[in-house]
């Protein structure tokens, strides 16, 4: 094999098209752009989506869907998942080991669903009204 041999695979390229040389190069007059319109002239173009005045399909449709960040760290307990809990003193990492919650959770907050049936204590985990009476009740602590 020789330098001078090498080639590029066959019909991996294509010959330039060399517009404007005259009508014997079958791309001459118009260039192949064709006749008048926006298109054929110099500096003609259009926004992205344009459709020629038409309202864009990107305007004709609802705006729909919002994710929020705050959303994707936090997680709400029912207080009947506490009984499943292990220890007494609950806060995010015993949540955590106990497959309540997942392991990207920053937030909780436990709601009133369910009952509890054993004294807990809450560290650093809000608490709903009506979850914070149910606790109290069964003679459980709450600390902020």
């Amino acid at each position: 094999m020789k330098l001078n041999t090498i080639k590029s695979a066959p019909g991996s390229t294509s010959v330039r098209k060399r517009v404007g040389r005259g009508i014997g190069s079958g791309w001459g007059k118009t260039c192949a752009r064709g006749h008048k319109g926006q298109k054929s002239r110099s500096g003609g173009f259009h926004k992205v989506g344009f459709e020629g005045g038409q309202m864009p399909l990107q305007r004709r449709l609802p705006k729909v869907g919002f994710s929020s960040r705050v959303g994707r760290v936090s997680s709400e307990v029912r207080l009947s998942e506490l009984n499943a809990v292990g220890s007494d003193v609950i806060d995010i990492e015993a949540l955590k080991a106990s497959n309540i919650v997942t392991k990207n959770t920053l937030f909780v907050k436990v709601m009133l669903s369910g009952s509890i049936d054993k004294k807990i204590n809450l560290k650093g985990i809000k608490v709903s009204k009506g979850a914070r009476e149910a606790i109290e009740a069964a003679g459980g602590k709450i600390e902020d």
